[in-house]
């Protein structure tokens, strides 16, 4: 895997429409402007969820009209911390609508009521409007939806792209863990190891030297590795986690997950004890567990634990198809194009329910996983537990998104 992610901006034409009951329509926006969110649907509705009848086999959302339910499309929500000057474009078409019928376009604010960008019977080609500045720094949702009878009107959706004309994602850094523009590189903190750590002193506790600095609480990771192999085998990955900001302990995992919960007891008893150099440096409080092969089969058995934010699974799918059964909260799934594991995972992703994650890295085994996706899960641990939102959509949820051209990325459920 390269050693440097980049982001890839995409643009999109926009024009001017009549608004109903916003601030007006865009000529087009800013050159200047930042994506924060986009959708093209080239791999399935994305961030979108639908109801009625849906499709996207022609490149593009298509709804299509019923007696029985109006389709919709709705998107999951987008966050703008950080941001401001907010657009919205896409392109739509609607087709064979009668008189009194309509297609809808609206947004809605931190869950609340939608207000309509648009409604027409016969608009066709690019959008653009400016939201108003009420949604700075909120979190906002897009709907499609279409009033009409028959399966021969449809409204199709293409292009979704929000953009923002100010602010970005580290102005102000809207996280817990000192900020940092690139996941790839070390963090800022100096790291210390302790291999006789743990509830049986034989674990390795990777965190930062100077913990508790600027009166920052540290995030805790447990990790476990895969069998046959212990955490010296991932030294160089807990060291990059634990110099981002994270309490990160391992030890020789086992199928149970058993010990992965006495060790967060144990690192809870530490930040408890004021003779110990963490004493209440520790954000017990924001908690992962993860693991690779029999490490990810450990983490699946004790997902349900209550502590947890997320889990994080690496070429370790369960033999059964049962281990998403105890998930309770967003998971991360990676796996690898030369993985014997990828099958079972696959089927773990069809059986989760909770939102979740998935990408086969290219050009990756059993063994190389872990290493070759160790960035990926620096992001996601900064999106989970160090609060960093605009992650969300700037490296996970959206096409284009940050590590989505290092293999077949799939999501589900947010």
């Amino acid at each position: 895997m390269s050693s440097r992610l980049s982001l890839r901006l995409l643009g999109a034409a926009t024009a001017g429409l009549l608004a109903i009951g916003v601030t007006g329509a865009l000529s087009g926006p800013a050159s200047a402007a930042t994506q924060v969110y986009s959708e093209n649907f080239s791999s399935g509705l994305g961030t979108f969820t639908s109801t009625g009848s849906v499709s996207t086999a022609t490149g593009a959302a298509r709804l299509s009209a019923s007696l029985l339910t109006d389709p919709s499309l709705t998107s999951a929500p987008i966050a703008l911390t950080g941001y401001s000057g907010i657009s919205v474009s896409y392109t739509r078409t609607a087709s064979g609508l009668d008189l009194g019928e309509a297609f809808t376009v609206a947004y809605s604010v931190d869950g609340g009521a939608f207000t309509t960008l648009e409604s027409s019977r016969t608009a066709s080609g690019a959008a653009s409007f400016q939201l108003p500045s009420s949604v700075d720094g909120r979190s906002v949702r897009l709907r499609f939806s279409l009033d009409a009878s028959s399966a021969l009107e449809t409204l199709t959706v293409d292009n979704v792209l929000v953009q923002a004309a100010g602010g970005g994602p580290t102005d102000p850094p809207g996280g817990t863990l000192p900020p940092v523009t690139d996941v790839t590189a070390p963090g800022p903190y100096p790291v210390t190891i302790d291999t006789t750590a743990g509830p049986g002193n034989d674990g390795w506790l990777v965190h930062p030297s100077n913990a508790g600095q600027n009166g920052v609480n540290h995030p805790v990771l447990v990790w476990g590795p895969g069998a046959g192999s212990d955490p010296a085998a991932y030294e160089d990955m807990l060291r990059q986690w634990a110099s981002h900001g994270f309490i990160v302990y391992s030890e020789v995992s086992s199928s149970s997950g058993a010990y992965m919960v006495d060790a967060l007891d144990w690192i809870e008893d530490q930040n408890a004890s004021p003779s110990n150099p963490l004493y209440q440096d520790i954000d017990t409080s924001e908690v992962a567990f993860g693991g690779h092969s029999r490490g990810s089969i450990g983490t699946f058995d004790v997902a349900d634990e209550p502590r947890l934010e997320t889990t994080i699974h690496v070429a370790g799918g369960s033999f059964d198809g049962n281990g998403p059964d105890n998930l309770r909260n967003p998971a991360l799934y990676i796996g690898g194009d030369d993985d014997f594991a990828t099958a079972n995972m696959e089927r773990d992703y069809a059986n989760t329910d909770v939102p979740v994650w998935f990408n086969i890295l290219n050009g990756t085994d059993h063994i190389a996983a872990t290493r070759n996706g160790q960035h990926i899960i620096t992001a996601w641990l900064r999106w989970h537990l160090a609060d960093e939102e605009f992650r969300r959509t700037q490296d996970f949820l959206r096409s284009g998104c940050t590590f989505c051209g290092l293999g077949a990325t799939q999501y589900k459920n947010w």
